[in-house]
């Protein structure tokens, strides 16, 4: 099943993380990389006040896991990088979120799928887009909904050697 996840960071060696995060991702036996984005730096959206800003990249996997495998998989890469769950929205080292899984819909309390803020999340949107220019989500147009995004003036293409934070 192709599947795209979405990864952030806004704590530690946010790239570093991110890079790392990638790797064991795909180390899993049933979990094939087909395309990954460019990293974009973005201010955060909800949460607390004053937290540092993001990097935020999209994968496109191909899996055998079942949707439920494929969320303890990506919540046991969280755990590795040391993520905690304090406050909703809040910092954190690292946030793995399955975005799609195929084309299937489903809303539990445990996994909703697609994710249900994807479409309005510009941080998402936007490297999903430039890495597939003709991708859909809910049968719209990624590239459209990134433009539409709320936060589309906040994510800038990363640039490691501008980066404030050092990592």
């Amino acid at each position: 099943m192709k599947c795209l996840l979405a990864l952030g960071s806004n704590l530690g060696e946010r790239s570093d993380t991110l890079s790392l995060a990638v790797g064991d991702l795909i180390a899993h036996p049933q979990v094939r990389l087909l395309q990954v984005s460019e990293v974009v730096q973005t201010k955060p959206v909800g949460g607390p006040e004053g937290q540092p800003d993001y990097l935020n990249m999209v994968l496109e996997v191909e899996t055998t896991l079942e949707p439920y495998e494929l969320l303890a998989h990506c919540q046991a890469v969280e755990d590795k990088h040391l993520r905690t769950r304090e406050v909703r929205w809040g910092p954190r080292t690292l946030d793995v979120d399955i975005v799609t899984y195929g084309d299937l819909a489903q809303d539990d309390e445990d996994l909703t799928l697609p994710h249900p803020r994807a479409a309005e999340r510009a941080f998402v949107l936007q490297p999903w887009a430039w890495m597939d220019p003709e991708a859909t989500l809910a049968g719209q147009s990624v590239a459209e909904l990134a433009q539409q995004a709320g936060d589309r003036d906040d994510v800038a293409l990363y640039d490691i050697e501008a980066d404030e934070y050092g990592d």
